[in-house]
């Protein structure tokens, strides 16, 4: 054997994996179920997704692309029809048809004690009609333009392997049998989960015969098992690790702007919010009813201070719902300036000359910098008279006191549409709350309430044109983030991955870290 190939042979054991057919990922993004429908949430439809399959899946643009599903039509304005993939079999080896897919629309809306439902994405269509075993058509009850995104959005499960199965029966794996390109091994939720190639997937044959997908929500600990050679790959780079890993020549680092939104959620509407009171701690009428009090956080928040001093450049500043390049971006919105004396005036005109105090509440573990964030804004609140408070917590008891026991009077979160357009951000954030039509879920309670922004998201919802649509997005952003501030946003994150030499990784819009994308480097 010649030098030169003896020394390329001794590189590549030192930068691939010890065994080229297994991986081993680390997630910063607290997982909390397996049961694919049980909460809308990205970190568990990254974990899902490698069992279970999608009518559609998006693209690395996220546009709609064959999944599940091979084609789709429209009938009419109020009827879609989707061919079904013929030959696709469970893991169990039952095949797949199209009775699953009723199945799934009957049970993915309703699972107990969801924290926020697949509804948004399932209500709209109000009768499912199997044309035959790989034909299915979908009615609705006004035109649901969004119809094929919405199918990207959550996953489909069989009737056979889920009837009478429970939450727990998902986590404990006996009815995690789903139809993806890879089978679940084992799960320990709060640690790990672990998949094996699924040698009958209808896909692309995936590269790993072994994945193993921990969570290490502690960003100093993912970055030192990366370090470390335990994993081979971690998402949520903390951006200050950014430098420092790219100087380290066993490594590689890639990013990529998203559509994740961080922003901040507003009790704008109940007469009292429980975390607020005047200088004395005593309870006050709910200050954020008015508008200027919304205005003077906005504009008391110095976007580019966040984007250079905490981010270190990895974020883009914003003033709405969508990054630029994306549908529904409007170039009239401009990022809010940061006007502290102009803050002190607004809080004045609304009768706090001396301002208030109150507790910013958030995880600290679930978005870049996510603490070091609410702690920034707190200092920027302070200069205004706004005494703050941060209260940061880990994503599962951020999400259940914020979501479910409605706890909160203004929190640090994020959202990220899945359609690719920000009908998610106009349904849940600023609709007024009508879960019977996926509506307003219990994630983001802001109890914010217009009828006629109801009234235009209705007819954006609902148009089929996409320039006509988009320019009613642009209407209803105006109003809601711009001019009445039911939702204050800071900047769209942009997501980092790092990982060992030899291993390359495709980034999705989406930022969800999935073994698909990772794959041996040529």
């Amino acid at each position: 054997m010649r030098h030169s190939a003896r020394w390329a042979i001794a590189a590549m054991a030192l930068t691939l994996p010890a065994k080229a057919a297994d991986l081993t990922i680390a997630v910063g993004g607290a997982f909390t179920s397996m049961d694919p429908h049980f909460f809308d949430l990205s970190p568990n439809h990254a974990l899902t997704w490698h069992v279970f399959d999608r009518l559609v899946h998006p693209d690395a643009e996220q546009r709609p692309s064959p999944g599940l599903a091979t084609s789709w039509r429209v009938v009419d304005e109020r009827t879609w029809e989707f061919k079904l993939r013929e030959g696709v079999r469970w893991q169990d080896g039952t095949p797949f048809t199209a009775d699953d897919v009723v199945y799934t629309f009957a049970r993915a809306p309703n699972v107990p004690n969801s924290p926020t439902s697949m509804g948004q994405y399932i209500r709209p269509v109000t009768r499912l009609e199997v044309v035959d075993a790989h034909t299915i058509r979908m009615h609705t009850a006004e035109p649901i333009p969004l119809i094929p995104q919405m199918m990207m959005s959550f996953s489909i499960i069989g009737r056979k392997q889920g009837e009478g199965m429970s939450t727990a029966d998902y986590n404990s794996g006996k009815a995690a049998v789903g139809t993806g390109p890879y089978r679940l091994v084992s799960l320990a939720l709060g640690d790990r989960a672990v998949f094996a190639r699924n040698p009958n997937y209808w896909g692309r044959t995936q590269p790993w015969e072994r994945v193993t997908y921990r969570m290490i929500t502690n960003d100093s600990a993912r970055v030192a098992a990366l370090q470390s050679g335990d994993v081979d790959a971690i998402d949520t780079v903390p951006t200050r690790d950014v430098a420092r890993i790219s100087r380290d020549n066993r490594l590689t680092v890639t990013s990529r702007p998203g559509l994740r939104l961080i922003y901040l959620y507003v009790d704008a509407n109940r007469p009292v919010s429980l975390l607020v009171t005047d200088r004395e701690g005593k309870p006050i009428p709910n200050p954020m009813r008015d508008v200027r009090v919304r205005q003077a956080l906005s504009i008391a928040i110095n976007r580019e201070g966040i984007q250079r001093q905490i981010m270190e450049g990895y974020s883009k500043p914003t003033g709405q719902a969508q990054p630029e390049g994306a549908m529904g971006y409007d170039p009239s919105i401009a990022v809010p300036a940061y006007e502290p004396d102009r803050a002190r005036r607004l809080l004045a005109e609304a009768g706090y000359p001396d301002g208030f105090n109150i507790t910013l509440s958030g995880p600290n573990d679930r978005y870049v910098n996510d603490d070091a964030i609410a702690q920034a804004i707190a200092q920027m609140w302070a200069r205004i008279g706004v005494r703050t408070q941060v209260a940061t917590s880990p994503a599962s008891v951020f999400f259940t006191a914020g979501g479910v026991r409605d706890e909160h009077s203004i929190a640090l979160t994020g959202w990220s549409t899945s359609t690719g357009e920000p009908d998610t951000h106009l349904s849940l954030m600023l609709a007024t709350p009508e879960p019977e039509r996926g509506r307003g879920t219990r994630l983001r309670p802001s109890h914010y309430s217009n009828p006629s922004l109801d009234r235009l998201i209705d007819r954006a919802l609902t148009t089929i044109d996409q320039e006509a649509r988009e320019k009613l997005y642009f209407e209803a952003i105006r109003i809601g983030y711009q001019q009445e501030l039911a939702v204050i946003p800071i900047h769209h994150q942009v997501n980092i991955w790092a990982m060992r030499k030899g291993i390359s990784y495709t980034p999705q819009l989406s930022e969800q870290t999935r073994a698909m994308e990772f794959a041996p480097a040529r």
